[in-house]
């Protein structure tokens, strides 16, 4: 399974993230990711930011409306023994 390294910008630690789901809404890229490969574990929605540098960087959605926009698009492409609570 895929990962990513997410910095939090405050204290510079780096989380490990394995990529669950990825979708495309409006042109932006948004990952569903988890701290754990399989199993149950809490779930996060990055999206994509591109900068002007060609990087590419993630941010946390924490927008309720976008969450729950989000999360019902992933409820569908994930399998269905997959229970998804948002």
């Amino acid at each position: 399974m895929e990962k990513v390294i997410f910095t939090l910008e405050e204290t510079d630690e780096k989380i490990e993230f394995f990529i669950q789901e990825e979708t495309q809404l409006n042109g932006v890229k948004y990952l569903l990711v988890s701290e754990n490969e399989t199993g149950d574990s809490d779930a996060y929605i990055l999206r994509e930011i591109q900068e002007q540098d060609g990087e590419v960087t993630y941010e946390m959605v924490d927008d309720d409306n976008e969450v729950q926009a989000l999360g019902k698009i992933f409820a569908e492409l994930l399998d269905e023994d997959t229970n998804v609570e948002f």
